[in-house]
């Protein structure tokens, strides 16, 4: 069996104390939200748009100012964060989509996809809902799964959820009002996903105007079934919870009331999208309203998450978490410039840079993280599956889970456990390791020493004093370059599927 080199170190292997009873083992709830940018909350510099209730979450717990996802567009980070590898080594290492040459099915008036979904998850490798269903955990998911296309090896029922309602395919995320969403439900009889038809969408055609008389929003129908399940929850028998929001992702697109109209109309300038309809884009004239609104709704829903839980009594013995999966997106009339203004780091979605990796990572959990704290811990998505086992008291998870099938059955990450709690001591890492093959981009990062690969090509950056990644050091600095293209190619392991030119 293969072991990482982090089971050397005793990661991931906080045992459950004899005071630390079966019924008070902690819950975990990790809300993923989807394209928000490092600088779109107000805790985080944000001056234009209100988060009161993500704000107040960050002064009750701790607020990371160098978080990182696992990659730096959607369906990659998901895999970063589900099985605790990097994308170096993970299966899914870009948004391979299974639905372009389907055949299609009839739902109202609407042509749709018969197949949907992106690239499966490898099911020899262990993910997050199934080492904490095999723990006693009921796991609920609820928003994107992005982890294998329907009926393929690697949906919600086959890989340790119990309760999923969402987007299977986050192509199909793109319409915030869908012809249909996916459900998995242990409580209702499913035998497997199926699709529940949006029945007050699909009378309406979606590439036309009718499309904007559709009244069933994803974003609140996916909010209302996650509040359901956390409605179920009781005390001693312990959850996780991993809602993996679309807002504020393009299309920008949502119910006009109170929260569009706060800033509708408001905006010293407006910005209107002519629509995208091959990537399911619709028009707006007001893009600028229409994002702000997107993140206060979601802050909205992340208040009424946080109310649930303490009206339960369940919020003492539960570790929060919001984060965002990848930097911001410039998609469907999103306008970073005009709301990040200060242009803080430099990037996108789908780029390597700073900007596109960076992301807000808030975590609260009353009694045991130290409220106000904000910490410049260095981390990233795939150091969550360890973090997460050691909350639960979950045991020597990388030797229990390990396939002995597999010649290497990498888990990277490091808990941030002594970190968030102050108990025992914060292992770093040597280095973190991204590539996406879509922009042909690879980074490494050491210490301040960040090197940015762009088809093969090195670039590096000292971040403690070129944040915004301006001055390429590169030629003033060949032994470092050097270095760091070594661990770049100590780190990446050739896939078929996803390739990207490795350092010249």
């Amino acid at each position: 069996m293969t072991i990482s080199k982090y089971a050397l170190l005793g990661i991931g292997t906080l045992a459950v104390t004899a005071s630390n009873a079966q019924d008070q083992r902690p819950n975990i709830i990790y809300i993923m939200c989807d394209d928000m940018g490092y600088a779109d909350l107000g805790c985080y510099g944000q001056q234009y748009i209100a988060t009161p209730n993500i704000d107040r979450m960050a002064e009750q717990g701790m607020r990371f100012t160098q978080a990182y996802s696992g990659s730096p567009v959607s369906a990659p980070a998901r895999a970063t964060f589900m099985t605790g590898q990097h994308t170096g080594h993970t299966h899914v290492r870009g948004n391979k989509e299974y639905w372009r040459n389907a055949s299609t099915v009839k739902y109202g008036v609407n042509d749709e996809y018969s197949v949907v979904g992106q690239e499966p998850y490898d099911t020899a490798h262990v993910i997050i809902p199934e080492i904490f269903h095999d723990n006693g955990y009921n796991v609920g998911m609820f928003g994107k799964w992005a982890g294998g296309y329907e009926g393929s090896v690697s949906t919600p029922d086959k890989r340790g959820v119990d309760e999923y309602y969402g987007f299977i395919c986050q192509f199909q995320a793109h319409m915030y009002y869908p012809n249909f969403l996916n459900r998995y439900s242990k409580k209702l009889g499913d035998e497997g996903v199926v699709r529940v038809e949006m029945t007050e969408n699909t009378p309406y055609r979606m590439n036309n105007a009718d499309y904007f008389k559709r009244t069933q929003y994803s974003a609140d129908v996916i909010h209302q079934e996650a509040l359901k399940w956390l409605d179920d929850r009781k005390q001693g028998e312990p959850f996780i919870g991993i809602f993996t929001y679309t807002l504020p992702h393009a299309e920008l697109i949502q119910p006009e009331d109170s929260i569009l109209l706060a800033y509708k109309g408001h905006f010293c300038a407006e910005k209107s999208f002519g629509g995208d309809l091959p990537s399911r884009y619709h028009a707006t004239d007001i893009a600028h309203a229409e994002f702000a609104a997107m993140i206060t709704r979601l802050d909205a829903q992340v208040g009424q998450i946080l109310d649930k839980l303490a009206e339960k009594g369940l919020d003492q013995n539960t570790l929060v978490i919001f984060t965002s999966d990848n930097g911001p997106h410039a998609e469907g009339g999103a306008d970073q410039t005009f709301f990040n203004c200060e242009q803080l780091l430099q990037g996108l979605k789908r780029s390597t840079y700073e900007g596109g990796i960076r992301i807000p990572f808030i975590a609260k959990w009353p009694g045991k993280i130290k409220p106000g704290t904000v910490s410049d811990q260095l981390f990233a998505f795939y150091d969550l599956m360890p973090t997460f086992c050691d909350v639960a008291g979950i045991e020597n998870y990388v030797e229990r889970y390990s396939n002995p099938r597999l010649e290497n059955d990498y888990f990277d990450g490091i808990s941030i456990y002594p970190t968030l709690t102050g108990e025992g001591e914060q292992v770093q890492h040597d280095h973190l390791y991204w590539e996406f093959h879509e922009t042909n981009m690879m980074a490494v990062r050491k210490g301040n020493w960040k090197l940015v690969v762009q088809n093969g090509t090195c670039h590096l950056y000292d971040l403690a004093q070129d944040l915004h990644e301006d001055n390429d050091l590169a030629s003033r600095y060949p032994n470092v370059v050097s270095e760091l293209k070594q661990i770049i190619l100590q780190e990446h392991v050739n896939s078929d599927l996803f390739q990207v030119t490795l350092p010249q």
